[in-house]
C-alpha cells in the first residue's frame, strides 16, 4: 500500500485543498478500481467532459493522480492513482521544521563489498582479526566487530537502507566519517588522495596530511602499540542541489544530489578508497566507534 506522509504544514495546503472537493474524491474512489480516461470518468460521474478534466488537472498537480499517453484506440490519456492512502500528522513540535530526516551510523566491518592491497588488516577492540596483510581477512566473519581497517589500496563499500518515505523527495545527503592516510607505523608527512563515491557518483576527494600517531586517541585501547597509528580526521561530505560541500566549505557544482538517483533505489550506497590515478597513494585508515577519537562509523544523515 502506498502512503503519502503530510506533516500539518503550509506544504500540505494544496493537497489538502485538492481533497476538498466532492467530485475529485469521486475520481480517486474509481481510480482505486482501475485506471480511466478522461472521457470515462466523465461518463461514469455524469459530469461534463470540462469539469472532470479540470478536476482530474487540480488532482495530478499535488501528484495524487498521475496520467500519461497510452495506446488504445488512437494515443489516449489515461489517469492511474499514485497513492492508497494520505496520513497527516498533526503532531507540533517547535524543534521540527518541514524537513525530514533519518540518519544511520553503520559499524565499519559492516561493508557491503571491497577491494584491499597489502598492506592491510582489521582490528578489533582486543586483538587483530584474521592476519595482516592478508586481503582474505575482509572476508573474515569476524570482521562485523572491526573498529579499524587499513589498506594500501582499495576501498569498502557501505550499502545503507533507504529510508525515504515514497514520494518525498532527496534534500541533502551528508557522510562523516574519521579516516587519514596509511603509513607504516604511523607517519606525519604521508598524504594520500582519499575519495567517496555516492551511488557510484564521485562526491569528492580529501587529501590526508598524514598518518596520525604519537599519542594515544581518546578511544584507542591501551593493547594496541602506541607506535602505530591512532587517530583520523572526523571528515563531512554534505551533498544538495548546489553542489558537495566538504566540512562545509564549496567542494564542486560537479556533483548535486539529483546526480545520486535516491528515490529509486532500496539502498545508498557510500564507497571510500583511493583511486587508480590518485596522485597520492597514500593508503586508507577507517576508524571505528571503539578507536580513534570519535565515537561513531561512518555515518549517513538524509534530508527530505
Amino acid at each position: 500500500m502506498k502512503t503519502k506522509h503530510l506533516s500539518a504544514g503550509k506544504d500540505a495546503l494544496p493537497l489538502l485543498k485538492a481533497l476538498a472537493n466532492q467530485h475529485r474524491l469521486d475520481i480517486l474512489k474509481l481510480l482505486s478500481v482501475q485506471p480511466y480516461n478522461v472521457n470515462e470518468l466523465a461518463d461514469k460521474l455524469g459530469l461534463p467532459f470540462s469539469t472532470t478534466a479540470t478536476n482530474v488537472r487540480k488532482l495530478e498537480e499535488v501528484n495524487l493522480i498521475s496520467t500519461e499517453l497510452v495506446p488504445g484506440r488512437g494515443t489516449q490519456k489515461v489517469s492511474a492513482k499514485n497513492y492508497d492512502r494520505v496520513l497527516l500528522n498533526l503532531f507540533y513540535d517547535e524543534n521540527d521544521s518541514e524537513e525530514h530526516h533519518y540518519e544511520i551510523d553503520m559499524p565499519i566491518g559492516e561493508y557491503f563489498d571491497c577491494y584491499v592491497k597489502p598492506n592491510c588488516g582489521l582490528v578489533g577492540s582486543t586483538s587483530y582479526i584474521g592476519e595482516q596483510d592478508d586481503p582474505r581477512s575482509f572476508y573474515n566473519p569476524d570482521r562485523k566487530s572491526a573498529q579499524l581497517l587499513f589498506m594500501r589500496h582499495g576501498f569498502v563499500e557501505y550499502r545503507f537502507q533507504n529510508q525515504i518515505p515514497q514520494g518525498e523527495k532527496a534534500k541533502e545527503v551528508e557522510i562523516s566519517m574519521e579516516l587519514c592516510s596509511e603509513a607504516p607505523n604511523h607517519k606525519a608527512d604521508w598524504p594520500s588522495d582519499l575519495t567517496v563515491w555516492i551511488n557510484n557518483q564521485e562526491v569528492g576527494t580529501w587529501t590526508s596530511p598524514s598518518d596520525f600517531g604519537g599519542e594515544r586517541g581518546e578511544l584507542t585501547p591501551d593493547w594496541w602499540n602506541t607506535n602505530f597509528t591512532q587517530y583520523g580526521k572526523l571528515k563531512k561530505w554534505t551533498v544538495s542541489e548546489e553542489g558537495v560541500r566538504l566540512d562545509g566549505k564549496l567542494l564542486s557544482h560537479d556533483a548535486a544530489i539529483g546526480d545520486l538517483d535516491l528515490e529509486n533505489l532500496p539502498f545508498v550506497s557510500i564507497k571510500v578508497g583511493i583511486k587508480d590515478d590518485a596522485v597520492n597513494k597514500g593508503g586508507l585508515n577507517l576508524f571505528g566507534h571503539q578507536f580513534g577519537n570519535h565515537e561513531q562509523g561512518v555515518k549517513l544523515k538524509v534530508s527530505y
